[in-house]
Parts: C-alpha cells; structure tokens; sequence
C-alpha cells in the first residue's frame, strides 16, 4: 500500500508554540515526510514523464496464477491484477523522492499544527464513471467501509484514524487518535476512494466478478474469469490533464493474460502472446533468452537501475510453530543454506547475500550501532540479543563448495544447546521425544532446487524435511491461515518505513488472519522499536531507529536471508518507447511507457516477412 514517499516541504509538520492547539494549518499542494517537497504549486508534470506522449495502442501483460473476484479490497477470493486502475486516490505518489505525495483528488490539503487532524479539499471536477460527482462523502464513506467490511489489514492500517466526516460537499476532515504520527496524513492521502452511491446495499464482503464503479484512468472492458481481464482507457477521465496524471497512463487497453506455470508463460513471450517480462528467475535470465526475435532486434532485453530498498526476502521461519521458538534452532538450521555454492552454481553470479531487512538503501544497518541507534538499543538491554551490542551481523559465509562441515558442527552445537539430539536417526526434543520435521512450502517451483542441498544438509542433522509445491490459490489461503513450517517470505521496504512495520513484525498483526507477519513475531521490544519509526521527528531519527529495528531483526535469527539484486531485469517486444528520464523508484512500465507507431509498424514488417 505504500509507495515511496517524504513531510512538508510545503507541508512542515512541527507543533509550533504560537499556534492554537488542533489549528489548521495552511492549504498546500501537497506533502512530504521530512524535508521539502521537490515539485512547486503549479507544476506541469512530474519530471520522468513524457507530457507529450502519445495515446493509443494494446499492452499486453502477464499474470500468475488465476482470479475470482474483481474486489481487491476483501480477504475473499483471489482478486484480478490491475484493479488500482479503476480507482483514484487523493494524494499522488512521486516516484523520484523518498515519500512526497501531491494533489490528485484534491485541490489541497492542511494539516493540524499538532497533528490531529488532516483535511482535504476536493476537486470540484471529480467524477465516476457513471458521471456522479465524487464527494466528501464519498471519502468518509471510504474509510468506514474498508474498516468495517475491508480486509483485516484496514483496520489494522488505519487503526489511528478515529473518524472522517464531511464538512462540505467537497470538504473532507480525518481526526487522529493517540500519539501524534507525521505518517498518518499522507498514509489517508493513499486511500482508494470508492462511490458510496454504488456500494450502498451490496454486499461488500463478497466475492464478484461483476465491474465495479470507479473514478480513475481506466474501466474493466472485458472479463475471462481466470483467464484473462482487459481494461480500456477512459477517454474523458475527468483527471487527464492533472499534473500529477501528465504522461501517465498512455495505452488505450491493457490486457493481463494469465498464466499458472512460468515455463509456459516464459515460451508464450517468446511467441509474441505478450509484450512485456520481467524476469525474476537467474537461470532463465542467463540461459534462455537467445531465441531468434531477440538474436534479430525484435525484443529488447535490458536491464535498468532500481532505486528501491530490496527489502528482505528468506525462508522465513513460523514460531507460532513450537520447534522455531528458540533462536538457536533457528540459526542452526540458518547454517544449511550455502548461498556461495547457489549463487555459483544456480544464480550464474548475478546475486547479493542480503544482510538487511532494508537492503540497499541508506537504512540497512551497517557495524555496530551508533550513539544515536544506541538511544533507542540501550534502554531495550535484556529483551534483545546481546549480539546487537557487541556484532556486527553478518550472513554465514561458505568456500562455495556446498560442502560446509564447519558450518554444520556449529549448527550441531546450537541444537545440542537448544536441548535436540539425534536418537535413532533423527533429531529429537530432549524433552518431549519429539522428532523435528519441516515442511517447506512452495509455490513457486524453481525454489525446489534451491531447497535441495538445503534438505540434504538438514537431513544430515537428523531433521526430517518435506518440501510441497501448491498452487496460487491454496498458497494464499494457508498464508491466510499462518498453515505453514517455512515459506519464502519477502517484505519490500520504502525509503520512509512507518505503519506498515507494525503489519510485518507487531504483536497486533501475529494472529490477524491475512498479515504480513508471516513469523509470528510476538515481541514487546520489536513493538517499542516499531513505535519510534512511526513516531520519529526527523529523518535522521527515523533512519536510526530503523537501523536499530533492523539489528533486533537479524540478530533473533527469524529467517534465513535469501539474496537481492539492485536492478529490473526485462524483456519487450520493440514497439514502446519511454521518457529519458527514469524515476528512482519505479520502473514507469506501463504506466509512463507508450506505443510507438513507427517501432510498431517496423516490427510488423518484420514478423510478416517485411511486407
């Protein structure tokens, strides 16, 4: 839900003394986490745009899996890609500063001097696609019913917002609740804003493949359930001429095709059933794109700088399971992994060991703390490990053999200390007799080669491993349910952490059936680290309490790091062209991206034999 974005600039968000308590302040054009905002008022366009982009033409997209509803908002069913089209929200994402959002829904927005409270003045102009005007209730009408009947995330993400109410047609106040939060603001600037007039008597909860109302760049056209969905551009989109929409949104259809196994979506690229691919797997990208098309010009393969924090992606461990409860299991079955010998042997080299739950980027911890992460550490002395005081952390490291005996006569003497010994040929409790067996679940087959050499090395410790393949939807539904031993998790991380970290780490989230706390963490100093992020005054204190977040996170061994790459690797078939300018954090495809007429007609010419 968040992108990435940074307070005020236009928008300072400090509690100045002269100032009546509660006071609105001043109306801007936007706003930004700590710092100034980088786009005047009255700006044009953002700046990795092309404002003169043409309009017209089909992209065709890749999906996986499959889909069963049209509402993305629910925990109900598996909900169709592309669905945030259909939808405006009130503040726009920059994609070129660290957390900045600007006017979209609204004309501007003022906040408390003290915090509490944010109000949003609407664009008179706003429309649904049915031609309604969109209205202060509307927005109020948003918040309830996501928090009400939404997914339990809502409730959970806007827990802190107390009520919203309409103070005019087009007048919108959110008041806060507890401790002030300089996130709050631009998280209500990210709500979807859906019709109230629409949604009123229908059962919200439910699944649907009916098309639901919407005010955005796009409307659904056509449904295949589970096969495919096609969107076609509004063409008198109230919003077309904003700013913050100039250059964006290009393609008059776009169309998600989808598919269940990657090998066979891999092979329907390749035969122009769609235009784009990005590629996710090291293997395929070393070895199997050389087929003709792209030996002749006709795809284009690249790969682009990416800004973003990588985040952490593992085989992350669930403790509500009783065998991952001891951090010392836990780092002994963390000794399996040889990253060397994969990234050798199965990664063609392309791969970094991730050290950081925020990798790649300026909020990843580096040595040992600092006297300003020490602040936020020290009083915390006895709940965490002593290791975040005395290491640095750093990811086993192996000569690359796959053959790391070293590493597992340490993992040997962690589970001999955690109270596990093999009798009979498998690890048992000292306690309860109990063998270990770990299930890893997979949904993703090219994992399986990865696991192997893992299970080979767990086996030699006497601990019995399963590794099970499901489909999407069964997947989803046991992460629902938290029905797993090991799964490979993964949290993408902004440049502006916040509220989401409670969702990923807080004891609130560890039994909320759909979060993102897929480990079960139930620790009171994780949620008193996660509270100074939220509650930082400064960038520099935002900064170091992540970095001291990030120190407790390692060090509790909850997962087994995987690896990152700092790059989008992709492959297009050549009839687009793109501004010159690439956002820092977002690859712009297909958003800012357009047709080329002439690369269209040229590739046509080609693949008919240059008639």
């Amino acid at each position: 839900m968040r992108a990435v974005l940074i307070i005020v600039g236009l928008l300072f968000l400090s509690l100045p003394a002269s100032k009546e308590a509660g006071a609105e302040g001043p109306a801007r054009h936007g706003m930004s986490m700590f710092g100034e905002l980088k786009y005047p008022p009255g700006f044009t366009h953002f700046e990795y745009v092309n404002p003169d982009a043409p309009k017209g033409g089909l992209v065709r997209l890749e999906a996986r899996g499959t889909f069963d509803t049209l509402n993305s908002f629910t925990i109900k069913g598996s909900s169709a890609a592309g669905l945030s089209l259909l939808y405006d929200t009130l503040l726009e994402s920059s994609r070129d500063e660290a957390f900045a959002e600007y006017g979209r829904l609204v004309e501007s927005v003022a906040v408390a001097d003290d915090l509490s409270s944010v109000t949003f003045n609407l664009r008179e102009a706003a429309r649904w696609h049915d031609g309604q005007p969109v209205t202060a209730d509307d927005v109020a009408f948003s918040l309830e019913l996501l928090k009400s009947k939404g997914a339990p995330f809502y409730r959970f993400y806007y827990a802190n917002v107390e009520k919203a109410e309409a103070l005019s047609p087009y007048k919108v106040k959110f008041t806060f609740k507890g401790r002030k939060n300089r996130e709050l603001p631009l998280i209500i600037g990210q709500l979807p804003v859906l019709p109230k007039h629409y949604w009123q008597g229908k059962n919200f909860e439910a699944t649907t493949l009916h098309p639901p109302l919407g005010s955005g760049p796009y409307r659904i056209a056509k449904v295949d359930p589970g096969r495919s969905i096609t969107y076609e551009r509004v063409a008198d989109y109230w919003g077309k001429d904003l700013a913050v929409n100039k250059g964006r949104h290009n393609f008059d259809t776009l169309r998600f095709e989808y598919y269940r196994d990657p090998t066979v979506a891999l092979e329907a690229f390749k035969a122009n059933a769609f235009d784009f691919r990005q590629e996710n797997t090291a293997k395929v990208w070393a070895t199997q794109y050389k087929f003709p098309a792209l030996k002749k010009g006709q795809v284009v393969k690249e790969t682009l700088k990416n800004g973003n924090p990588t985040g952490m992606q593992s085989f992350a461990f669930n403790i509500r399971r009783p065998q991952f409860q001891d951090a010392r299991v836990r780092q002994a079955l963390a000794l399996t992994f040889d990253f060397e010998w994969a990234n050798k042997n199965l990664f063609f080299g392309q791969y970094t060991r991730t050290q950081s739950y925020f990798s790649n980027s300026e909020l990843a911890a580096q040595g040992l703390p600092s006297a300003a992460e020490l602040k936020f550490l020290s009083p915390l002395k006895g709940q965490i490990p002593e290791e975040v005081f005395a290491k640095a952390y750093a990811a086993p490291k192996t000569d690359g053999s796959g053959k790391s005996r070293r590493l597992l006569r340490q993992a040997k003497r962690l589970l001999d200390s955690a109270g596990w010994s093999v009798k009979d040929g498998k690890l048992r409790n000292g306690k309860t007799g109990k063998a270990m067996e770990i299930e890893f679940l997979l949904v993703n087959q090219g994992f399986q080669r990865i696991v192997a050499p893992m299970q080979k090395a767990m086996e030699r410790l006497g601990v019995t491993v399963k590794v099970r393949v499901v489909d999407t939807s069964q997947y989803i539904n046991r992460l629902r349910d938290f029905d797993y031993d090991v799964i490979v998790g993964g949290w993408g991380q902004s440049l502006s952490p916040g509220n989401e970290q409670r969702g990923f780490w807080g004891t609130a989230a560890a039994d909320r059936p759909g979060s993102r706390n897929y480990i079960g963490i139930k620790d009171a100093a994780i949620d008193k680290l996660i509270d100074q992020i939220i509650f930082a005054n400064s960038r520099a204190e935002l900064v170091a309490a992540t970095r001291a977040l990030d120190r407790v996170l390692l060090w509790n061994h909850f997962v087994i790091p995987n690896w990152h790459i700092n790059s989008y690797r992709i492959a297009y078939w050549n009839r687009f062209s793109r501004p010159k300018v690439q956002a820092k954090y977002s690859l712009g495809f297909p958003e800012t991206w357009w047709l080329d007429n002439a690369k269209d007609k040229a590739l046509k010419s080609a693949q008919n034999g240059g008639k």
